[in-house]
């Protein structure tokens, strides 16, 4: 029965990065005032700065998820070892981009500083476990690598929880502002709860 809950689990799990990671497409294809830009004032729309880190971190932050999810298979890392360095290598690059520009954008944060200090909590958790997992296989610390990947795969999937608990929140407390304030730490810190607990399981030593 496990393998069977854990290959569903696996599916599932990358279903949802591929469709949250194509989700930059509608703001790319979309209409200017579409989702949160709809809620950001016309002088920072005009903004160029700010256009540049909001499409920067939408865009490989949606390259982040496509590409880390597969990294979480033995199977397809023992398989196509070549083809995890290179995915790998993308994923870094997109995480540490994305990161960058999600810690400038939460001081823009809609709702003021509620969200603003959980986005920033988040960018710079991501940067953080990123850089260790790319400096610990630059050492050959396999271990270390897997265990701070998932961390960083964790803090990457809060763009995936941000939009399971987004309308959630808003069914329940009937409002935009208050729902965006909860999630802005709600679509994270319970994924970093659930990489402590996945790390802890796995027996890999971070010390």
């Amino acid at each position: 029965m496990r393998p069977r809950t854990n290959k569903f689990a696996w599916v599932a799990f990358g279903m949802l990065a591929i469709a949250i990671g194509f989700y930059p497409l509608l703001y790319l294809l979309g209409p200017r005032d579409m989702g949160l830009l709809g809620t950001k004032s016309e002088q920072l729309l005009q903004s160029p700065l700010w256009n540049i880190a909001f499409y920067g971190h939408i865009s490989l932050g949606g390259i982040s998820l496509l590409t880390g999810w597969t990294q979480f298979s033995r199977e397809l890392r023992r398989r196509f070892l070549k083809w995890h360095r290179r995915l790998g290598r993308i994923y870094v690059i997109s995480a540490l981009i994305s990161g960058s520009c999600g810690v400038y954008l939460a001081f823009f944060a809609t709702g003021g500083w509620v969200p603003g200090l959980g986005f920033l909590l988040l960018g710079l958790s991501w940067i953080y476990f990123t850089l260790r997992a790319y400096l610990a296989v630059r050492a050959a610390d396999l271990t270390k690598h897997e265990g701070y990947m998932i961390y960083s795969f964790a803090a990457c999937f809060a763009a995936v929880m941000l939009r399971v608990w987004m309308p959630l929140l808003i069914l329940v407390f009937g409002e935009f502002l208050i729902a965006y304030k909860i999630v802005a730490w709600l679509c994270w810190v319970p994924n970093l709860v659930f990489a402590y607990f996945w790390v802890k399981r796995s027996g890999l030593q971070l010390g």
